[in-house]
């Protein structure tokens, strides 16, 4: 019955850090996509496209935010950086504050119907794929394979989102706390004869040793927490916002200077490159993940 809890929970840890692999590299696919094809665009369509990749690292906010059940009931989203008048009321959540920012600007939450922000946001790139497909930008095999990409998106949120709110049947744990407590319970009684008083202490080890697996896949079952064995989101969230603020950083000064984007003379950052919008710093970040954070 150990066996099987730890490895049931096992598999729901390898399962959920899958599936946010898949989100992040859906991001970077479509991320890569709008921003290669939109280099020399019109003022007025860059500023969409900017607005656009804002929006897909604001789902990976999101998504960590939902699976942490960060979730409420936003009626108006305001970002911080705008402008409002004091008629304008804001609420938001003190999780979405990190990526209030990359929302646009007076977009309103339906997490009071039941509506995920994670879905939502995803409108808004199916819509701009939609826009980019008549207005010539994309070829349709290309237009057909980023909603490719977005469909994945959502089917790996939607398997996460099994895995947050489907836990093992409580069925299954009670019975396993009893049957571990009836053969600690006898235990002793069988090893006291040969053992005597060694009878102690072998027994507490060996209730320490199947309690502590227990504890293992209890830790384990819901992967998306705080604890320091769960996925560490907050990281690998940060790293892909910096990561994806460089490309902006570059797509931007290609589309001012002319050049292609990693071409011609770059200006210095006083930000370790890790620049846009709130990004943790590009070196130091990729030191946490070779310190095995991620």
């Amino acid at each position: 019955m150990l066996v099987f809890r730890n490895q049931t929970s096992y598999n729901r840890f390898w399962d959920g850090r899958n599936h946010l692999t898949v989100i992040i590299t859906s991001i970077r696919n479509l991320t890569r996509s709008f921003l290669a094809t939109s280099t020399h665009h019109p003022l007025a369509d860059r500023s969409e496209t900017d607005r656009i990749i804002r929006i897909l690292i604001a789902i990976l906010y999101a998504t960590k935010t939902h699976l942490r059940a960060g979730w409420g009931a936003e009626t108006t989203i305001i970002p911080s950086s705008a402008t409002t008048s004091s008629s304008t009321t804001t609420t938001m959540t003190g999780s979405m504050s990190e990526y209030a920012d990359l929302l646009p600007k007076g977009m309103y939450g339906c997490d009071d119907r039941g509506l995920g922000l994670v879905l939502q946001l995803t409108m808004f790139v199916e819509r701009y794929i939609q826009r980019g497909t008549e207005k010539g930008w994309f070829q349709a095999p290309q237009a057909s394979q980023m909603q490719g990409q977005l469909n994945g998106l959502v089917d790996a949120y939607g398997r996460m989102e099994t895995i947050r709110l489907t836990p093992i049947p409580i069925a299954h744990l009670i019975h396993q706390k009893q049957v571990l407590a009836l053969f600690g319970g006898v235990l002793p009684f069988a090893l006291v004869d040969k053992m005597d008083y060694w009878a102690i202490p072998v027994v507490s080890l060996v209730m320490f040793t199947l309690y502590g697996i227990d504890g293992i896949g209890s830790q384990l079952e819901d992967p998306f927490g705080y604890d320091r064995n769960d996925i560490k989101m907050d990281f690998i969230v940060e790293d892909i916002r910096c990561e994806i603020s460089v490309l902006l950083e570059e797509w931007k000064r290609a589309a001012e200077s002319g050049y292609d984007m990693f071409v011609g003379r770059r200006q210095s950052s006083s930000g370790g490159g890790g620049g846009g919008s709130g990004g943790l710093g590009g070196q130091v970040e990729r030191a946490d993940f070779a310190n095995g954070v991620a």
